[in-house]
């Protein structure tokens, strides 16, 4: 390995996430994306584990990858076993790739306690796996399991198997902290021993669970390693794996390595983003660099800062990692914050103005009564519009009624039994009152539907908007079924994705206010 390397295992120790599950075309289409990122290795699964992977290996030759290598992974031949009859290893040679991946023990505990065998016997299964795999042409990377922890309790043997995977002809040593408990000193510590110990390149697998593994890795990586490992938003077992949406900036922009591009670098929200989707996960707003929060500025001493100089509370600019800056407006919120915001969504409002004053005013008095903004953007960005003189809103509402009946049944089908929703709903579309009913499977979706039979008479392509999530949260439990709701809707048309508020001692009233400003939302952005 002559330089720097970027080593994905998303597809295998990511899957490994409580929840994720991977199809066939997931993995391959992740792993066009993670070549276009600038990965260098990406870790397909474990061939013969499984008849996922086995199709993922199959398929995965038609794949057109740049600069990627796949890596098929798998373990060291089983105790008392010959290389050569080791189905796993017969697997990993027939995998059709061109580098794999074993995983062996490094500590003492686990050889005597897990695998149940000497210490000896250890050492030459993985000889025998590696001699096997480097003969059939193969470039071998060593997993060296529990690597950091095996150095604490017996620091000889743990070295003892990096040397004998050494002279058996690895191309890399991977260090492993297994179980994730180690801290930056005893990293660098081990890393320094094992750089004594043998010439072999060494890379870093670290895992999360004391929440130390980017820093972990970015201690190995000061302390000589050449290759990190990780996963696409810290997927993985337990706490997860090291988050490669964290290490590869902090390598190219705070440490100087240039493992990935400008270009590629530039690409990684969206490449994170595409991941959680595969995953069926919702992208984590606060990861560092790539969250939809990662950059957003809620305080109104921050977002004056900002607006004099874009350093003052951000330690990167956002669009080198394909982030944003986000300006939020709450009860914390000072007039820059409205003045942003608003300049965000294409509306100018000078520093000193009735008009700015009173939509900060607005804001507090909303918020004080159960409203919240900083989640709700498109609500907010439409009390910026309704607080312009010459704004016209697409429709408005007249009065709503809902309804709800249980319908009984008899005694021997009870179990049946169904609440039906009724929404009656009079809006003034164009100077017409419409006067629209529907029926749905809930309050809120016959409210949905009774709006739209009315809007979509003059407003077609409205039936592009769906609503994807509903939230509904209680302000003030200690007061029960009397408290003030707040209730968060987002909606989508398949490209964007935009979120309205709603607060209201009614659940009702409060879910039609969050309803209401969706709709009208898409409608101002699409008029």
């Amino acid at each position: 390995m002559s330089e720097f390397q970027l080593y994905d295992t998303t597809l295998r120790d990511g899957s490994q996430r409580e929840g994720v599950s991977f199809s066939v075309v997931d993995k391959l289409h992740i792993a066009q994306k993670l070549d276009e990122l600038g990965i260098q290795f990406i870790e397909g699964g474990w061939p013969g584990a499984n008849p996922k992977d086995d199709e993922f290996f199959k398929r995965a030759r038609e794949l057109n990858l740049s600069q990627a290598k796949l890596v098929a992974f798998g373990s060291t031949r089983r105790p008392k076993t010959k290389a050569e009859a080791d189905v796993n290893l017969m697997a990993l040679a027939g995998a059709g790739t061109r580098v794999v991946a074993i995983v062996g023990k490094a500590s003492e505990m686990q050889v005597s306690q897990v695998l149940e065998t000497t210490l000896e016997e250890n050492l030459s299964m993985v000889a025998d796996s590696i001699k096997f795999l480097k003969a059939k042409g193969l470039a071998v990377f060593f997993d060296a399991e529990h690597f950091f922890d095996g150095f604490k309790a017996n620091p000889d043997y743990a070295l003892e198997v990096l040397k004998i995977a050494a002279e058996a002809g690895a191309d890399c040593l991977v260090l492993c902290d297994t179980n994730g408990g180690s801290l930056p000193e005893e990293i660098v510590n081990a890393v320094a021993a094992a750089r004594k110990a043998t010439d072999v390149p060494l890379s870093i697998h670290a895992h999360n669970d004391a929440e130390m593994a980017v820093a972990n890795t970015l201690a190995a990586v000061n302390a000589g390693v050449s290759q990190v490992q990780g996963t696409i938003n810290g997927y993985g077992e337990r706490c997860g794996n090291a988050n490669l949406c964290s290490i590869i900036p902090a390598l190219k922009l705070k440490m100087g390595i240039n493992c990935v591009s400008d270009e590629q670098l530039a690409w990684l929200t969206e490449a994170a983003h595409y991941v959680s989707e595969a995953a069926n996960l919702s992208p984590d707003p606060f990861l560092p660099y790539v969250g939809s929060s990662a950059f957003s500025h809620k305080a109104g001493l921050h977002v004056a800062g900002l607006s004099k100089w874009a350093g003052s509370y951000q330690h990167i600019d956002p669009a080198r990692v394909g982030n944003r800056p986000r300006t939020l407006v709450s009860e914390l919120s000072g007039k820059i914050n409205i003045i942003k915001r608003a300049k965000e969504i294409g509306v100018e409002l000078p520093l000193r103005t009735q008009e700015t004053k009173a939509l900060l005013e607005q804001v507090k008095l909303l918020e004080s009564r159960g409203f919240q903004y900083e989640n709700a953007e498109a609500s907010f960005d439409l009390l910026v519009h309704r607080a312009r003189p010459d704004y016209k809103p697409p429709f408005e509402l007249v009065d709503f009624m809902v309804v709800c009946e249980k319908r009984r049944r008899p005694p021997v089908l009870r179990s049946l039994e169904e609440v039906l929703a009724e929404a009656v709903v009079k809006v003034r579309v164009a100077g017409e009152v419409m006067h629209t009913a529907a029926e749905g499977n809930g309050p809120v979706n016959a409210l949905d539907k009774a709006l739209r039979k009315a809007l979509l008479q003059f407003y077609p392509s409205l039936s592009a908007v769906k609503l994807v999530d509903y939230k509904v949260r209680i302000l003030e439990e200690s007061v029960g079924t009397e408290s003030q709701i707040r209730v968060l809707i987002e909606s989508s048309d398949g490209v964007e994705e935009w979120r309205t508020v709603g607060s209201s001692t009614n659940i009702i009233e409060a879910s039609w206010l969050a309803l209401a400003d969706s709709l009208e939302y898409w409608l101002l952005k699409h008029r």
